[in-house]
């Protein structure tokens, strides 16, 4: 859909809400066309372009409205006066987060009002949650769109984003794209970062989804403590329809403080009910039992029944007890459109998320996986969940980002070491440093515990090591680059994908 033009007049109405006094004030502001929507400062300004004036982390926008006026600008929305000298019209809002947003449904005339909306926050699991719950409503019939942090998918085309929710104009422009390609459902990761600088407000989701909170994305220019990164989860649930929330989860009633409609739960029938025992009656409970592990022809899984919404049972082709959590979220969302149990065990079967325990299958003999974990904290978790199968061998490949904490390089040698049966330390994103002072910042973790390990730079060659001498029964994985399908060196970016590297290698090999 191109956007030719709208009237002032149009868009002010739009922002009412956030104009002290209302629009009154702006009657006789005129027919003024606005020909685009600009909140970047680094962004060209074209002939009667709006500009919204916002404050960020270093930069001040309002600072450019006067030069934004120059350059062409009609409008310039912002939070107090701003000097200008020309035409440009003034138009004072009390926050010009919140009224980009707003705009931004406007400019691309409501594409949200179009779609099934879907909301899923948390602090782990939405990205593989979204992936199962994308693949259950295509089974089903569904045309699906996807934003979040391995990027946005509109039918069948990925397209990278830089932020797990986009900046608000993005937002939309993704939806009004998804409308025009045909699109009838939208599935969102919605980040706490997101709902703290206003991306999605004034959108109403018709599934507001809970995963679960850990403490995470505290400090700097995040969240300033655990109570203000929950509570921007919480503002989710204010602007949702219907709420499906972890009922195990510690935090669940925190979470849904400013829910005020249907609430419903999953989770696990071994854990507490903690939805229940705060009080909270909720409309449909779907609970997971009979948690089954199991390694068939090099890949690890696990299968597990459930009851409740719906009854069956599901088996899952990645590893790890918390991804079983995940195929329950994902089920209870899906019982709202189709109750054909056999497909949505199809679909979570055959669920794989790029760079989140995927497996890549080259030999029914053992195992091989890549993940993006990339902090101590995450490749502890992983190499606990794959311990879990007893292979035969845990072998653990990574490197360590340049120009990032030295503390992060000594914590990670040390978990592989103390968890994996081998570590091939290697090279991840070196940016502006040499590969081999990270090496030896990871070997000094590596030797407070008793793994074995060997040091092979380049990556690729790293790789090539642990398929050339892979045993029967050994799991092999890949950490730190993830999704990630390139390396940073010295500020250029080189392709580099791991799956490629894989194939490639096989094709040698043979």
């Amino acid at each position: 859909m191109v956007i030719s033009m709208k009237k002032l007049s149009e868009l002010i109405k739009a922002v009412e809400q956030l104009i002290d006094g209302g629009i009154a004030k702006y009657e006789n502001i005129g027919d003024t066309e606005v020909s685009s929507i600009i909140y970047d400062t680094r962004s060209e300004i074209a002939e009667g372009a709006a500009f919204v004036a916002m404050a960020g982390a270093t930069f001040d926008g309002h600072s450019f409205a006067a030069e934004a006026e120059k350059k062409g600008a009609s409008v310039i929305f912002a939070e107090h006066e701003v000097e200008l000298e020309g035409s440009a019209k003034l138009v004072v809002v009390s926050d010009t987060r919140k009224a980009l947003s707003l705009l931004s449904q406007a400019w691309f005339d409501y594409p949200a009002a179009k779609l099934v909306t879907i909301g899923l926050t948390g602090t782990k699991g939405k990205s593989t949650t979204c992936y199962m719950i994308h693949n259950i409503l295509e089974k089903a019939g569904r045309r699906c769109g996807i934003i979040g942090t391995i990027g946005i998918l509109i039918n069948g085309t990925s397209y990278p984003t830089h932020n797990t929710t986009p900046e608000s104009y993005l937002v939309q422009q993704y939806l009004r794209q998804m409308v025009d390609e045909g699109c009838d459902t939208l599935l969102m990761e919605v980040s706490s970062q997101g709902l703290k600088q206003h991306r999605v407000f004034g959108m109403t989701f018709d599934y507001g989804v809970f995963t679960n909170l850990g403490k995470d994305h505290i400090g700097g220019a995040e969240h300033a403590d655990f109570e203000e990164y929950l509570d921007c989860k919480a503002i989710l649930f204010g602007q949702s329809r219907t709420a499906i929330v972890n009922a195990n989860d510690s935090h669940v009633a925190e979470v849904l403080k400013y829910c005020k409609t249907a609430v419903e739960g999953f989770g696990l029938a071994q854990n507490t009910n903690i939805l229940e025992n705060s009080g909270i009656k909720p409309s449909g409970m779907l609970m997971g039992d009979e948690i089954r592990l199991f390694v068939e022809n090099g890949t690890m899984g696990i299968s597990f029944d459930y009851s409740g919404s719906l009854t069956g049972t599901a088996r899952l082709s990645i590893p790890g007890k918390f991804n079983v959590m995940n195929a329950l979220c994902a089920t209870a969302v899906a019982a709202h459109f189709t109750d054909d149990v056999s497909k949505i065990a199809d679909a979570l079967f055959n669920t794989h998320v790029r760079g989140r325990l995927e497996p890549v299958k080259i030999s029914d003999k053992y195992t091989l996986l890549i993940d993006y974990a990339h902090n101590a904290v995450a490749l502890e978790s992983v190499l606990e969940t794959l311990r879990a199968y007893e292979p035969k061998r845990l072998v653990n490949l990574f490197g360590c980002g340049g120009n990032r904490s030295k503390d992060r390089r000594f914590e990670m040698g040390e978990v592989s070491s103390r968890m994996a049966d081998l570590t091939v330390v290697t090279s991840d994103n070196p940016r502006f440093e040499k590969p081999e002072d990270i090496i030896a910042d990871i070997l000094v973790g590596v030797s407070k515990a008793d793994g074995k390990y060997i040091t092979i730079p380049d990556r690729r060659e790293a790789i090539k090591y642990c398929i050339e001498n892979a045993q029967p029964g050994d799991c092999i994985l890949l950490a730190g680059k993830g999704n990630e399908d390139y390396q940073e060196i010295e500020g250029v970016r080189y392709p580099m994908d791991e799956r490629d590297i894989i194939s490639d290698i096989i094709a040698e090999l043979r």
